[in-house]
Order: structure tokens, then C-alpha cells, then sequence
């Protein structure tokens, strides 16, 4: 997303511990809508910022009262999602800015990348002619919920890529599908019908307007439909989301996942929440086959038994 000239903005930075940059990073993409800044990672964290665009205002000095909200609204919404994690966030500050470049110049930094084998992530502004056995999506970072930058999101994709390569699987079912990009990538490596659901009417947004830019819209159905409103089975189900929320889910995920078919888990911090997974889904009937870390994150392959 490209901002409009001629305004002005409000940049809001906090600082996030590692185990919640992407999550933190994502939401303040959706509540922004148009750009998200990240420092460089440190073993404690990094700081992320939001720029969020104001109303017509007469010099750089935007109304409190639009600031004021502007803050409260990301504060409470990050409160909420590091309590999560049973943290809670640090003050954010706040800064001023007359219309910049900022809006353009970050996009030197992002280029066309093979994000798993046969998989390249584009952006929009880049040109990209894929070699054979490659396909690509085009998608803009900063937008919500994932492209592809994050361990979590690069493993879920590595180990749907070996699901859809070892076996037929038409149709697969994407829970917390964010930006889409699980989604959009089952479908580029011979997913016959995906459905891809969030409870999130801002990601469901993104998602569909991600799916049609790609040319999938026939392939993708994106919706807000809850979980358990879901009818399977499907033999593939993935979702990359939290801990906390695979596991209140682990009941119906394994239900939607047909016997011999895959569940594929995202958004796990190695070590305890791992053996938490794996634990609570083997009272389901499902059970580790492949798992890949990288930094201090876990995906899980899990077979249905």
C-alpha cells in the first residue's frame, strides 16, 4: 500500500520482545493500513512503528483529539495481543511527520524472493520472470498478518509445499489465513479448491484482494465464517496463528483433518509450547511426522490417524 501525498502522519513505535514481532508487526499493519517500520532485531527485541495517515490539518500540528485516538486505539489493541502471551506492552510514543518519502523509499529494500523451492515472493513494484517450476504471488509487505518475511510463516509454507508434493491434496482448509498467503500458495502447488477462513474483517480484506490480484479467486474462497461453522474433512488443514489459540482449537482442527490427512501448525515458540502442541494434539488422534525450527520458532507436520 502506497499512501497519498500531501498529508500528514502519525508515527506510533513500541517496543516488541521477540517471541511477539510478528504478531505485533502485523497488527500494526491492519490497524494502519499503510505502513509499518521495524529497527533491527537485537536479542531482547525491536521496535516497530505504524504510520498512520491524519485528516486535512493546517501545518504539522494534527489535532489532539485525532492523535490522541489514534494512540489509544493501537494501545489497547496491542495490549490485547500481548496479553496473549502474558506480557504487557511498554508505553508507545508518538511522532509528528509533514508528508515524506518514507511512503516509497523502504521499497528499495524489498525484492523478488524464493521464500521455499518454486515459491517467489513478489512485490508489486518489482518486475520478476520466474524460471521454470516457479511460481509467484505478488504481495506487498506491511499489509497484515504475514508474506513470508517470518520463520513461522517460511516453515508453515515449507511443510505445506512437502504435504502437496507427497500426496494429493485438493482441497485444503487455511484457519487465521491473514494476508492469504498459505492459502494462495496451496493453490499454486495443485490445490484444486482452498478455503481460507479469519476472524478478522481486515485480514478477510487483504486476503480476498491478495487472492484476486493473484488470479485465484476461482480456487480461494475467503470468508469470516467461524471455524466450527466449517464442514469437512480436509486432507489439509493448516493454520499459523498462536499457542493459546491452536491449542482452545485443537479439538476442532483435528475433526476437520480426515483420517491419513495432514495438520500443519504455525506460530509455536520452540521447547515448551512445542511439547504443548504435540501433547494436546495426540489426545486428538493426531500425530507429529516432520517439525522444522528455525530461530527461537516450530512448525509442526502432524498426521491424522
Amino acid at each position: 500500500m502506497t499512501p497519498a501525498t500531501g498529508h500528514h502522519w502519525l508515527k506510533i513505535t513500541l517496543f516488541c520482545p521477540l517471541p511477539l514481532l510478528e504478531p505485533a508487526t502485523d497488527l500494526m499493519a491492519v490497524l494502519s493500513g499503510a505502513g509499518v517500520e521495524q529497527s533491527p532485531e537485537t536479542e531482547a527485541g525491536a521496535l516497530i512503528s505504524g504510520f498512520f495517515q491524519l485528516g486535512t490539518t493546517s501545518g504539522i500540528h494534527a489535532p489532539a483529539e485525532e492523535t490522541d485516538t489514534l494512540l489509544a486505539r493501537v494501545e489497547s489493541e496491542m495490549a490485547e495481543l500481548f496479553a496473549l502471551y502474558g506480557r504487557v506492552p511498554e508505553k508507545a510514543t508518538v511522532t509528528l511527520l509533514a508528508d515524506q518519502d518514507w511512503a516509497t523509499c523502504w521499497q528499495q529494500y524489498f525484492k523478488p524472493v524464493e521464500i521455499v523451492p518454486g515459491l517467489v515472493i513478489r512485490p508489486s513494484w518489482e518486475q520478476y520472470r520466474p524460471e521454470a517450476g516457479q511460481a509467484v504471488i505478488e504481495m506487498d509487505p506491511g499489509m497484515a498478518f504475514g508474506t513470508g518475511q517470518h520463520a513461522s510463516t517460511r516453515m508453515a509454507l515449507e511443510l505445506i509445499r512437502r504435504c502437496m508434493v507427497a500426496g494429493s491434496c485438493r482441497e485444503v482448509l487455511d484457519v487465521g489465513t491473514g494476508t492469504g498467503i498459505l492459502a494462495m500458495a496451496a493453490a499454486l502447488f495443485g490445490a484444486e479448491r482452498v478455503v481460507a477462513i479469519d476472524n478478522d474483517p481486515d485480514a478477510v480484506a487483504v486476503a480476498r484482494e491478495n487472492v484476486a490480484k493473484n488470479g485465484l479467486a476461482g480456487t480461494i474462497e475467503v470468508s469470516a465464517t467461524p471455524v466450527a461453522q466449517i464442514r469437512g474433512p480436509f486432507p489439509l488443514v493448516c493454520a499459523n496463528i498462536v499457542h493459546d489459540v491452536l491449542v482452545a482449537m485443537a479439538g476442532t482442527l483435528a475433526g476437520l483433518t480426515m483420517p491419513g490427512g495432514s495438520l500443519v501448525l504455525a506460530g509455536i515458540l520452540s521447547g515448551d509450547q512445542e511439547k504443548s502442541i504435540v501433547r494436546i494434539y495426540r489426545n486428538f488422534g493426531v500425530q507429529p511426522l516432520d517439525r522444522l525450527h528455525q530461530e527461537e520458532w516450530a512448525a509442526l507436520l502432524l498426521l491424522r490417524d
